[in-house]
């Protein structure tokens, strides 16, 4: 049995978890406890009392891309990716030091948005940044599209396979849903059971379930000497960008994602 959150209005207990307890803020129109913590049922008194709590035991909600630190607003959580991990999570591109990721900072990437999504034409900075709104379903234009369909469009384009895998028989990837047996008290939180990552609450597992982690890869790098295995678009498009093997100069990738992502030509690099 997991956490029994708590109605904030009636202070009605829901065993069976944060779904439950869901359900009735909307049908009754009541609300959950005001000082709630972010990750967990618990509640407090007053701001400074629950800013403690998820301050001890890392619940804040933005969590970083990189490791499992929390922070509580998303400006902390990207100066903590800058200055610990060299991480962009706008190009979702990391880099070999602090100063290249200085420099890509600086540079016309973040200064002229130009990469447009063929569908809502909102621009991007990057390639990676287009098929990441395709793949995760964030385009309002572009119903149904997601990190599958979209392989199925660039794969009829891709029939010799220069960057895509030909899965024989691949009609999609499974969703996985967890409930609240999946809450381990030993480890005080919400675990997966496909890697045993703990989570602190039911959602952010769900997500971390129905997320590309335990899927298959879909794509491969086009350079016969690398060949690494990626699970989504953005991901090779990111690795291409990031000039790693040598295959391809990072204006190449920017220049050629419309004839990958759209349109009715053939994949060539």
């Amino acid at each position: 049995m997991g956490y029994y959150f708590e109605c904030g209005t009636c202070y009605k207990v829901f065993e069976r978890g944060w779904q439950a307890r869901q359900n009735h803020l909307r049908s009754t129109g009541h609300h959950a406890p005001k000082f709630e913590c972010d990750s967990c049922p618990s509640y407090f008194g007053s701001e400074t009392a629950r800013f403690q709590h998820m301050a001890a035991l890392n619940h804040f909600s933005w969590e970083c891309s990189i490791c499992d630190e929390t922070w509580p607003t998303e400006g902390q959580r990207i100066e903590h990716e800058h200055d610990d991990h060299n991480y962009c999570s706008e190009c979702q591109r990391t880099f070999a030091s602090r100063n290249n990721l200085r420099m890509h900072l600086n540079s016309r990437i973040h200064c002229d948005y130009q990469i447009q999504c063929p569908f809502c034409k909102k621009s991007h900075p990057t390639a990676t940044g287009v098929a990441y709104h395709l793949e995760s379903g964030s385009c309002p234009n572009a119903a149904g599209l997601n990190r599958d369909t979209l392989y199925k469009f660039v794969r009829n384009k891709d029939p010799g396979g220069i960057i895509t895998k030909n899965l024989i028989g691949w009609s999609g990837e499974k969703q996985y849903e967890a409930n609240d047996r999946s809450y381990n008290y030993s480890r005080q939180g919400w675990e997966c059971y496909l890697c045993n990552r703990l989570f602190g609450s039911l959602p952010s597992l769900n997500q971390h379930l129905n997320s590309p982690t335990h899927q298959q890869s879909l794509y491969h790098c086009p350079n016969r000497g690398c060949r690494g295995d990626f699970k989504t678009l953005a991901a090779i498009i990111n690795h291409l960008e990031s000039e790693s093997c040598g295959y391809i100069r990072f204006e190449k990738v920017q220049q050629g994602i419309q004839n990958v992502i759209g349109g009715d030509r053939l994949i060539t690099f």
